[in-house]
């Protein structure tokens, strides 16, 4: 899964590039609620609802990978509606996530996620223990890094929490700086 905007697309499709070679039938997920947590003009989405994000001129002359046809073979747009609506915060979007990770039709056990070191941080923020210290909550995710980690649910009398399992963060690749 993975934002809708572009150069997150463009990281996942590079780095997965040739396990999307081998699985054609494999597509990134684009999930609106990771979204960017930013008011800058770099972290609205462009591509207009359930259409197919287009190639920059720079993917385009790129050799790393054919991005205009993962773009357009292999990114699942069902459930990109634009950009993120005006009356939402990062905090509902990141519920959002951990909702729809849960639900029914996410049958995977292990997901990939793609996004943007900010989300991320504010999500270790949001999800570890309060008084748990990790770079995680204080540093981002370098770019192209790789961060793994258990995501739980519970349910109790005041409703449905998530929360991250503090013991199970393991940096893959790159780390936080």
């Amino acid at each position: 899964v993975c934002s809708s905007l572009r150069r997150a697309v463009s990281t996942v499709a590079a780095g997965f590039r040739d396990r999307l070679a081998r699985r054609l039938q494999e597509k990134i997920l684009i999930v609106p609620a990771l979204q960017e947590i930013s008011r800058n003009p770099d972290a609205l989405s462009i591509t207009p609802a359930h259409t197919p994000i287009r190639a920059s001129f720079i993917e385009k002359s790129s050799t790393v990978c054919n991005f205009q046809d993962i773009f357009l073979n292999q990114v699942d747009m069902s459930l990109h509606y634009g950009n993120k609506p005006v009356n939402t915060n990062g905090l509902k979007r990141m519920l959002e996530f951990c909702d729809f990770l849960f639900t029914p039709s996410v049958k995977e056990k292990h997901v990939i996620v793609g996004g943007h070191s900010i989300w991320f941080r504010s999500f270790f923020q949001a999800f570890l223990p309060q008084d748990f210290d990790h770079d995680s909550k204080k540093k981002k995710v370098i770019n192209g890094g790789i961060v793994k980690f258990d995501l739980l649910k519970a349910s109790a009398d005041a409703g449905t929490a998530f929360m991250i399992d503090q013991n199970s963060i393991e940096v893959v690749y790159g780390g936080f700086n």
